[in-house]
């Protein structure tokens, strides 16, 4: 589960704003912004095919990497990505400096593996609750995912956070009572949709009728 070093070659930017950035991406590179450990902001660009490329080959968009910037190696954790609404193209992104003997927290996605016995024999739905899990850890241990072995739940069992092993390396911030999966019955999964529906739509008559109401007044 752990990768390899990721390296971005970067080179500094001067100016800031909507209409540099246009320019920037319309030449092919992504302006970023780098949060120094020191409280400073760097700003940076670079290749846009080589970030969509590294982006394609990681399940989650938080993770580590290092900036080459003027000869200098600034280890990172990718903070967040902005995308454009229409191409889903990544358009900014920010980093945060972290210092490799340091905890940083993060979030790592869960994949679910295996068929629960419950799917397999009891007709049951394989609910997945819980997509991302908050821990804290080396910079060194950050992993791509965490994977989750549901093959053991029976129809009605949840797995929860605090089943899950993943060592002393982490600390979780998640609660250990929040349920990452459960085998539900698929006729009381209906019902409680079906409540749903039905107290949405009852909400919205009222709302309705409130708007009425005021209307008349």
């Amino acid at each position: 589960m752990a990768k390899e070093e990721i390296k971005l070659m970067a080179e500094p930017r001067e100016a800031d704003g909507s209409k540099a950035a246009g320019r920037l991406r319309r030449s092919g590179l992504i302006p970023a912004a780098i949060n120094r450990i020191g409280g400073d902001t760097t700003l940076v660009k670079f290749d846009a095919h080589t970030f969509e490329n590294i982006l394609r080959h990681h399940t989650s968009e938080h993770f580590i990497v290092t900036i080459v910037l003027d000869g200098a190696e600034i280890p990172v954790l990718l903070k967040e990505v902005q995308h454009d609404v229409i191409s889903g193209k990544p358009i900014h992104v920010d980093f945060v400096e972290i210092a490799l003997d340091e905890k940083i927290n993060v979030s790592i996605p869960i994949v679910l593996l295996g068929e629960p016995v419950g799917v397999r024999t009891g007709g049951g739905m394989l609910e997945h609750s819980l997509r991302e899990i908050e821990v804290a850890c080396l910079p060194g241990d950050v992993v791509e995912q965490f994977d989750v072995d549901t093959s053991g739940l029976d129809l009605g069992e949840s797995l929860f956070v605090g089943d899950m092993k993943l060592g002393v390396e982490y600390t979780v911030y998640t609660s250990e009572d929040t349920p990452v999966a459960t085998v539900i019955n698929p006729a009381a999964a209906a019902e409680a949709a079906e409540a749903r529906s039905e107290g949405a739509a009852l909400e919205e008559d009222e709302e309705e009728t409130s708007e009425d109401a005021k209307a008349g007044e």
